[in-house]
């Protein structure tokens, strides 16, 4: 059954309207309103996958970074700088 030509052009358009719109969502979800917890968390996955790669377990090593990324950011928050 061929596509009809309508079809390409409605994709092209809601992928348009909706793609900002996703990515602004799926960033600010992701990320959210403090990039340093996401790029603490991002370094203590790759700390892992990298103990891991190396035979070593490293299902301890999570835990205690998301909590010192945690504490690090409630911190900030409560001395007023950002």
């Amino acid at each position: 059954m061929p596509i009809s030509p309508a079809v390409p052009r409605m994709w092209s358009c809601c992928c348009r309207w909706l793609g900002p719109s996703i990515w602004g969502l799926t960033g600010f979800f992701v990320i959210g309103d403090d990039w340093r917890v996401a790029a603490r968390v991002a370094v203590a996955l790759l700390a892992s996958w990298g103990l891991v790669e190396a035979g070593v377990q490293a299902w301890w090593l999570l835990p205690p970074a998301v909590l010192y990324a945690t504490v690090r950011s409630l911190h900030r928050e409560v001395a007023g700088g950002r």
